[in-house]
C-alpha cells in the first residue's frame, strides 16, 4: 500500500476496506456499477468497453458474496470483487461473439476456465468486454452493430489498443478493478499501455485459455488489466495453475510472489538492447529511459544486451498467428466473409498467401529466437523495453463505420509472444498530449515473480497518476 498524491485508481484494497468496514456491501456497489453500466453507452461518444451485461446475474453473485461478507466466511481476495472478461471467454448466460456478428447466436451454458475460477473466488463478473474483431489487429477499432469502436478513457477521440480494448477501457475507466485479456501478439500489454494501466502476460500456457475460441494455439496467453501491480499479482496468485482441460500447462512449475515486497532491487540484472529500445518516438524514448535509470538507483545493474533477428522474428510473428487463425475460421472465411469487418478480412486474405513453407520456416525461427534468449536470460533476470513505440493513434470518423487496417502499425506495435516468455506492462507517465505511456518488463519462462517485483518499483517512478477525463468512481 503506498500513499499517493492527487488520483488514484480505486484497487482491490479499497473494495476489501470498504466491505470489511461495513462502509459499503457488495450488493450496494454492484448497484452502482448498472447505474454507471446504463450510464457510460448513453454518453456522447459511448464508451463501449462492456458490451453485454445482465442486471439479475450481477446483483445475484453480488448478494452471494454480501451475505458472505456478513458471515464472515468469504472465498478470496477477489470476493465481491467486480471483474470483466474479454468477448472471446465463454461466460454464462452471455454470448459468446469474440467481437463478431455471426458468432455465439446461442447464450453460453459452460464457463470456460478463467470464468469458473472467477466465479469460486467470489468475484462479481459484470459482464463480458468490447474486443477487436477476433483479436485480428492491435487498435481495438470494432464498426460492427454488437459492438462499436471502445473509447480511451484518458482521450476518447483515441484508440484503446487491442485486440483487448474493452477489458483496458473498463479499467481505465474504473468501471471494474480487475479485467481478463488475451495476449497472442500484444493483446493484453497495448492496451494496457494506450490506457494508463497495468497489463500481465503470463508465460505461455501458465494461465488456463480452455473456453476460449482457440484462434491461435501456439501463441495466445492469458493474463490480468488491473488498476496496480499488486492487484495483478492476486489475480495472477489466483488464475496460474495447471488446468487439466489445457495440456499446454501441465508441466508448469508452481506460480510464486516471492520477493515482491523487498524494499530494493540489489542483485537483479536487467537487459537492455539500446538499438532496439530506441526504436520509438521521442517521447516515449525520454521517459522510458529516465524509468531503466530510476531501476539502477534502486540497486539493479542495466547490462547491454542484443536481441538478434528482430525484423526476422517480426515477420515470423505475423506469419505463425495469422496462419494459425486463418486455419481456425477457414470455415468462417468461407461462409462468412460478407459478415466480417473489412479489416478483419483483409487480414485473414493475407494470410491465406502464406504456405506451409512460410509456416515451417516462421518455426524454425521461433526455435533460434528461444535458444537466443535462453542465452540472453543466463545472464540477466529479465528485459526492458518500451511497452509501445507509441501513444494511442487517434481515431478518424472513417474508422468508426469502415474499420481501420494499418499493418505497420500492427506489426511495430506486436511484441513478445513467439517465444511464449511472460510479460508485464507499467504505466510511466504520460505525453505532452495527456496521453499513457507504458514501460515493458519481459522475463524467462514462467519467471512471473521478478516481473512483479520490478513492477512496483516502476510504478514508484511515476510521480502522479492522471485522472482519466472518463472515469467512475463506484465506491463513491
Amino acid at each position: 500500500d503506498s500513499a499517493s498524491n492527487g488520483f488514484s485508481f480505486k484497487g482491490i484494497k479499497d473494495f476489501l476496506d470498504c466491505y470489511r468496514s461495513g462502509k459499503l456491501t457488495p450488493s450496494q456497489v454492484a448497484k452502482n456499477i448498472i447505474a454507471v453500466l446504463e450510464d457510460c453507452d448513453k454518453s456522447t461518444p459511448p464508451l463501449r468497453a462492456i458490451v453485454q451485461w445482465d442486471r439479475e446475474q450481477i446483483m445475484q453473485m453480488a448478494e452471494a458474496s454480501t451475505a458472505r461478507y456478513r458471515n464472515k466466511s468469504t472465498l478470496s481476495y477477489l470476493d465481491g470483487i467486480p471483474v470483466s472478461l474479454k468477448e472471446d471467454f465463454k461466460v454464462v448466460p452471455y454470448h459468446h461473439r469474440v467481437g463478431t456478428v455471426y458468432l455465439g447466436t446461442e447464450p453460453e451454458t459452460e464457463d470456460a476456465t478463467v470464468a469458473k475460477k472467477l466465479r469460486e473466488a467470489g468475484a462479481i463478473i459484470i459482464g463480458v468486454s468490447n474486443m477487436q474483431e477476433l483479436g485480428t489487429g492491435t487498435t481495438g477499432c470494432n464498426p460492427n452493430r454488437y459492438h462499436k469502436t471502445p473509447r480511451n478513457p484518458y482521450k476518447p477521440n483515441h484508440f484503446t489498443g487491442g485486440s483487448s480494448s474493452g477489458p483496458a477501457a473498463a479499467v481505465a475507466a474504473g468501471l471494474c478493478p480487475v479485467a481478463i485479456g488475451t495476449d497472442g501478439g500484444g493483446s493484453v500489454r497495448i492496451p494496457a499501455s494506450f490506457c494508463g494501466v497495468v497489463g500481465l502476460k503470463g508465460t505461455f500456457g501458465r494461465i488456463s485459455p480452455h473456453g476460449c475460441l482457440p484462434l491461435s494455439y501456439s501463441t495466445v496467453s492469458v493474463g490480468p488489466i488491473c488498476t496496480s501491480v499488486a492487484d495483478a499479482a492476486i489475480v495472477y496468485s489466483i488464475l496460474a495453475e495447471p488446468d487439466p482441460l489445457y495440456p499446454y500447462g501441465l508441466k508448469q512449475p508452481k506460480a510464486t510472489l516471492s520477493d515482491m515486497c523487498a524494499p530494493d532491487l540489489k542483485g537483479l540484472k536487467l537487459g537492455v538492447d539500446w538499438t532496439f529500445f530506441k526504436a520509438c518516438d521521442a517521447e516515449v524514448l525520454s521517459i522510458c529511459e529516465k524509468a531503466v535509470e530510476h531501476l539502477q538507483r534502486l540497486g539493479a545493474s542495466v547490462v547491454e544486451v542484443t536481441l538478434p533477428e528482430m525484423e526476422e522474428v517480426r515477420i515470423a510473428h505475423v506469419i505463425c498467428i495469422l496462419s494459425e487463425m486463418r486455419d481456425f475460421l477457414q470455415p468462417d472465411f468461407n461462409k462468412h466473409f460478407h459478415e466480417m469487418n473489412l479489416d478483419t478480412r483483409a487480414s485473414l486474405a493475407l494470410a491465406s498467401q502464406f504456405t506451409a513453407l512460410d509456416y515451417i520456416t516462421a518455426n524454425r525461427q521461433r526455435t533460434r529466437t528461444m535458444r537466443f534468449l535462453r542465452e540472453i536470460f543466463s545472464t540477466v533476470d529479465c528485459i526492458l523495453t518500451p511497452a509501445v513505440p507509441c501513444t494511442a493513434p487517434r481515431i478518424c470518423e472513417s474508422d468508426l463505420s469502415t474499420g481501420i487496417s494499418d499493418l505497420y502499425f500492427t506489426v511495430r506495435s506486436m511484441s513478445g509472444n513467439l517465444t511464449g516468455i511472460p510479460g508485464l506492462v507499467v504505466p510511466i507517465g504520460y505525453s505532452a498530449a495527456g496521453l499513457p505511456i507504458g514501460f515493458q518488463v519481459m522475463a524467462k519462462w514462467w519467471d512471473e515473480a521478478v516481473l512483479l517485483r520490478i513492477g512496483p518499483k516502476l510504478e514508484e517512478f511515476r510521480y502522479q497518476t492522471k485522472k482519466p477525463s472518463i472515469y467512475y468512481d463506484i465506491l463513491a
